[in-house]
Order: structure tokens, then C-alpha cells, then sequence
């Protein structure tokens, strides 16, 4: 650091310690945040996200998302146009209404996720399986066709 950075630390360092002789009363307060602000509600309108991880291999596109809990009968799998639906629901199980919750961070009913699919695939060759808390689907790439040179007259 140089000399007037030195200067301007030791003066913050200098306020900051004269705050310290102010009466209680001039200090600002810790407020405690309202309890319904602590608990995240999801949006009614918009169903829960899904992550997903997609990738290819030379002849597949696979993809893998993350649905640990949910059973196989509470999903729901759809391709159109290139376009795929992964919804479904996930149970808590247990009837948590009118709980007083002190953290909430698992989401617990209908989620749904759709993505274009980045690369052409063969819809009627499509593999799904569910395994281990894991949702795996498998297509077929396409072949791309080369495009060819067009003669000028």
C-alpha cells in the first residue's frame, strides 16, 4: 500500500472506533427478520425447477437429472419436435400443514423442467431409466448430413 492508502485505513479505522463512545441509543438496532421472511413459500404459479445435466457422446445425447424421492409412477417424460418435458411430483410424505417450520429448504410437491434438445435426435429410439435417486435419458443423435457444394452456371 502506499502513504495515502495507509492515511485512508487508519482514518476509517479512526471512525469506526468513535462509534464506540456513542450512546446505545444512537446505534443502529439489529432488527430480527420477520418469520415469514425466513421461510421461502414457492410460487404457486411456477412448479418447482429440475437440474439436469446434458451431454453427448459420439452417438447419444444423454441426459441426467436429479430426482432423488420421487417415484417412477410421479414422473412424467415427453419429447416433441425436439423439445422434452421431465414433470412430476414429489411427496413429503408426511402432512406438514400448519407446521411451524424453522428452516424450509426442501421443496415438496409438482416440479417440471423442458429444454430444447441441443442437437438433432431420433425420437422413436429413446432409452429412460431411474436409478438410485437418478433419471437417465438416452437418444440416438441423428446423423448430420454434410452439406454439399452447389455448382454455379
Amino acid at each position: 500500500m502506499n502513504d495515502l492508502e495507509d492515511d485512508d485505513v487508519l482514518g476509517q479505522l479512526e471512525a469506526f472506533e468513535d462509534g464506540w463512545d456513542q450512546p446505545a441509543t444512537d446505534q443502529p438496532k439489529a432488527v430480527e427478520p420477520a418469520k415469514e421472511e425466513l421461510v421461502d413459500e414457492p410460487d404457486e404459479d411456477f412448479p418447482g425447477q429440475l437440474a439436469v445435466d446434458v451431454y453427448e457422446k459420439d452417438e447419444q445425447l444423454i441426459i441426467k437429472a436429479r430426482t432423488a424421492g420421487v417415484d417412477k409412477k410421479d414422473l412424467n417424460v415427453t419429447i416433441s419436435e425436439g423439445i422434452l418435458t421431465i414433470s412430476g411430483t414429489l411427496s413429503g410424505g408426511d402432512d406438514i400443514e400448519g407446521t411451524d417450520f424453522h428452516i424450509q429448504e426442501c421443496y415438496w410437491g409438482e416440479f417440471a423442467r423442458t429444454l430444447a434438445l441441443p442437437v438433432p435426435v431420433d425420437e422413436e429410439k429413446v432409452q429412460a431409466s431411474l436409478k438410485e435417486g437418478v433419471l437417465t435419458i438416452v437418444f440416438d443423435k441423428l446423423k448430420q448430413e454434410s452439406g454439399r457444394v452447389i455448382d454455379i452456371q
